[in-house]
């Protein structure tokens, strides 16, 4: 059993999370990471309204009653989030840890404080890391540039920014980005991270509430089937090789383009409606991280954090029972 400021902090067996994934952070599959001993968030944004949140975290403490967390990323849309509604239904649920990703999340730390709930901020730089430990987080998952999602404007990769984090920060850090194994969580470890997030990798479960098109998809990729859009806008993010993306990719290069010019095709509902539900893999463009060429076959959840940790232990060795940070 590997044993880290992670989790004595969260109240878990293992070093390994499933962060928050928009469409994917559904009761379905949140419920098995926590199972399985690892610590998983629904996202909060999945649900349309603060009140099916509600219903959601209820669900999912039906199925299982291990930590587990929700996700509230915090991000401009064209229609108003009523994020004070979504806090609340966080806070009234009793939940314990929040994952909060996007801007910053001093707003919602009062709230989240008062009530003795643990906040981990996703960051993509050491300095914007540095400003979320001075508001208040309780932990860091940071980013490298090998992510599924947004990585941030400034492409380090996470064998640099992992131990940059650790030794800037004095709260724990997690690590995030371009991992899916046991010596990945090894490595992350031996950088100075506590824990291991993994997004892509729980994508390719049984689990998983995505179209089995998706699934084998992300088995037949390798690390070299992401896309980079919307440089062109800063608001560069990683997503999955396909006809729509690449689309994005060609608009986005053009003279004067603007993100009008390629709303339609980046379409988020698009995305989860065409292509994560009804598995048309060109449908809509869709999240994926470099890791996707680490991943080998579809499992049940249990079985992939299993297999994790058990690499993970055989790599530190027969000597070392345990690891304390």
């Amino acid at each position: 059993m590997i044993r880290t400021t992670f989790t004595e902090m969260f109240g878990v067996d293992h070093p390994l999370v499933c962060g928050g994934m928009t469409g994917l952070g559904t009761a379905e599959l949140i419920a098995p990471v926590a199972e399985a001993g690892a610590l998983g968030f629904l996202t909060a944004l999945t649900q349309p309204t603060p009140e099916a949140l509600a219903a959601e975290i209820a669900r999912t403490r039906e199925l299982t009653d291990r930590p587990f967390g929700v996700n509230l990323t915090i991000l401009p849309t064209r229609d108003p989030v009523p994020y004070d509604e979504y806090r609340a239904a966080i806070v009234e649920s009793g939940v314990r840890v929040v994952e909060t990703a996007g801007s910053s999340p001093e707003p919602h730390l009062p709230d989240f404080k008062a009530a003795d709930i643990r906040v981990i901020h996703k960051a993509t730089s050491v300095r914007h890391a540095l400003s979320a430990q001075r508001k208040g987080v309780d932990a860091i998952s940071i980013d490298g540039f090998e992510c599924a999602g947004h990585p941030g404007e400034d492409d380090v990769p996470g064998l640099v920014l992992i131990p940059a984090a650790t030794r800037a920060l004095d709260i724990p850090v997690i690590a995030s980005g371009g991992l899916a194994t046991g010596a990945g969580l090894v490595a992350a470890l031996a950088l100075g991270a506590c824990a291991a997030n993994m997004g892509t990798r729980f994508m390719a479960t049984d689990e998983a509430p995505i179209h089995d098109n998706v699934k084998r998809q992300l088995v037949a990729n390798d690390e070299r089937d992401t896309v980079l859009v919307f440089r062109e806008f800063r608001n560069t993010a990683r997503v999955a090789r396909n006809e729509v993306s690449e689309s994005i990719r060609e608009i986005g290069s053009r003279p004067g383009a603007t993100f009008a010019d390629v709303a339609d095709l980046a379409s988020g509902a698009r995305g989860r409606q065409r292509v994560l539900a009804d598995g048309e893999l060109d449908g809509g463009m869709w999240w994926a991280g470099q890791s996707q060429g680490l991943i080998h076959e579809v499992a049940p959840v249990a079985e992939v954090v299993a297999t994790i940790m058990a690499e993970a232990e055989r790599l530190l060795g027969s000597t070392l029972p345990e690891l304390v940070r």
